[in-house]
């Protein structure tokens, strides 16, 4: 998922929320475009933005790119200046029904002070204050801490032993206290495997061409969902989920880091990967078994792509397009 977001001011007529429009019955009765505001417009939020509106909704988007802004303007989608990590440059985030926040914490752990990420999240949060109605949090399935293959839900113990996973939960707590239960409003948790999909897939495929050996454990479980499953879930919380609720957004199937490479190298004509055998300091630590049974049992979003072996032919097939 991106969080490149830079450019220039486009201003948006702002809409007050109106609480029944998250009732069932009320909601499909409205007459004006509910107004959706996407924080992190990238490979994920670019997805949603677009979903929302091919229903009818108004949709904004914060940025930091010139680029970036042609062309959510260009799809019909408001850019609005901003980073969230100058709060001043936030005035003019509109009032929403529905707010994506779609930055993901761990993404600047490596490169940034631990709670850089964490004040741009909260500089959101201070601005929306009264002004959003709901929000859809995207976190990770860093959060779990779990190593030796255990299955984990939504209900499992949280304890992250790595940064990233500490932030992502850190930045869960930021939001639940922020944003509490608006009148059927509030803020919903989203924890997300690995996101992979067309454009997700070139340093894989340069692992397989290179014949080279694969660092880590053949054997560690890998928790993956396609994109495009992924903005579906998004979507789909956003209409039905209960105000402070968490889900557990992955695919059908966990798979063995064995099985994954071989089945991209396969659908690339290349050799059947080897693994260097030893865990490596990117792998280690993370082999768990996430389930999505509550995503589709009780939220009913369908997957398009079950498993890998449905996504990632339609992942290579659409790059070599």
């Amino acid at each position: 998922m991106g969080t490149d977001e830079h450019g220039y001011s486009f201003f948006i007529s702002a809409h007050q929320w109106n609480p029944s429009l998250h009732d069932g019955n009320a909601r499909k009765s409205h007459v004006r475009p509910m107004q959706k505001l996407v924080i992190g417009c990238g490979y994920l939020g670019g997805r949603v933005a677009r979903l929302w509106r091919a229903a009818g909704d108004g949709v904004a988007a914060l940025t930091r790119s010139a680029e970036n802004a042609r062309s959510f303007a260009a799809e019909g989608i408001e850019p609005i200046v901003g980073d969230i990590a100058r709060p001043e440059t936030l005035a003019s985030l509109p009032d929403a029904d529905a707010v994506l926040y779609a930055v993901p914490p761990d993404r600047a752990a490596d490169a940034a002070p631990r709670d850089l990420p964490l004040k741009g999240l909260a500089n959101v949060l201070d601005r929306l204050a009264g002004r959003a109605a709901r929000l859809v949090f995207v976190s990770s399935v860093s959060v779990y801490g779990q190593h030796a293959g255990e299955w984990v839900a939504e209900d499992s113990p949280t304890e992250p032993v790595r940064e990233n996973g500490r932030l992502c939960l850190a930045a869960e707590r930021l939001v639940r206290e922020r944003f509490a239960d608006r009148d059927g409003g509030g803020a919903i948790v989203l924890r997300l495997a690995g996101i992979y999909g067309p454009g997700r897939l070139l340093r894989r495929v340069e692992e397989i061409r290179s014949a080279a050996p694969i660092a880590g454990d053949a054997e560690g479980w890998l928790n993956l969902v396609h994109v495009d499953d992924a903005a579906a879930a998004v979507v789909a919380a956003e209409a039905r989920a209960p105000a402070g609720s968490t889900w557990l957004v992955c695919d059908d199937r966990p798979v063995r880091r064995r099985e994954y490479y071989a089945q991209l190298a396969a659908l690339l004509g290349a050799p059947p990967p080897e693994f260097a055998g030893e865990p490596s300091s990117r792998t280690g630590g993370l082999n768990k078994r996430c389930s999505n049974r509550r995503l589709r049992a009780e939220l009913g979003v369908a997957l398009r792509y079950p498993t890998i072996a449905e996504g990632l032919a339609h992942a290579i097939a659409d790059d070599q397009r």
